[in-house]
């Protein structure tokens, strides 16, 4: 995401105020929804004109959120560690350090509310999407796809190749932005044991099974 857009997001909240009802900002656009009965269009464009014309200078670092989720890289979570090893040339153990020492920078939000779109991963990881696609992704699997990495905050199909889990519940609805993530944040991975992910609520079955399992 260019600095421009990143200066421009709050000054656009700030200038539509209460009249403002979603804002969703991407790679290279910013989609702008405001109320017409409280501001006019054309009122609406001068201050949306006005907002981007004044985006001038650099990025407060300090402004930058940082976020650290913890991940459990083992192989019965990362379902496609053979075949991300297979196409890389790289061992499971390279494929950790080289995706857990990168910070991501958050480019979009979309999907899937809480799918956070990554990167840039190492060019060393660089893989295709699946060519078919999971039906069901487990909750909080991490998946890298072309240059970019992101987690499945809910069971959903997916196509990515999935190199680990969380056991961080992404989804809180109690947010005012219903996830921890907002673009333009920087991201990064902590590895962890099986046992501190099982500590810390993770699950290893997906859904699914949980739920024929409470059923039977």
């Amino acid at each position: 995401m260019s600095p421009d857009r990143l200066r421009a997001h709050p000054r656009i909240k700030h200038a539509l105020g209460q009249n403002l009802v979603d804002i969703v900002p991407s790679y290279t656009s910013v989609l702008v929804s405001f109320d017409l009965k409280g501001m006019g269009l054309r009122e609406a464009l001068q201050l949306l004109q006005s907002s981007i014309s004044t985006c001038e200078g650099e990025i407060e670092s300090s402004s930058v959120k940082t976020i650290e989720l913890p991940v459990y890289y083992g192989e019965e979570v990362g379902l496609d560690l053979h075949d991300i090893c297979e196409h890389t040339g790289l061992s499971i153990e390279e494929v950790v350090q080289i995706h857990s020492t990168t910070s991501y920078q958050v480019y979009a939000i979309g999907f899937a509310p809480g799918f956070a779109y990554l990167g840039n991963t190492d060019p060393r990881l660089e893989i295709p999407r699946k060519q078919t696609p999971r039906l069901k992704v487990p909750r909080g699997s991490l998946a890298i796809a072309d240059r970019q990495t992101a987690i499945y905050p809910k069971q959903s199909p997916g196509g990515w190749q999935i190199i680990g889990r969380t056991p961080i519940d992404l989804i809180d609805f109690e947010r005012e932005n219903l996830t921890m993530f907002e673009m333009g944040a920087q991201v990064s991975f902590r590895p962890i044991t099986r046992e501190q992910f099982l500590e810390m609520g993770g699950d290893l079955e997906d859904q699914e099974a949980q739920q024929e399992r409470r059923c039977a």
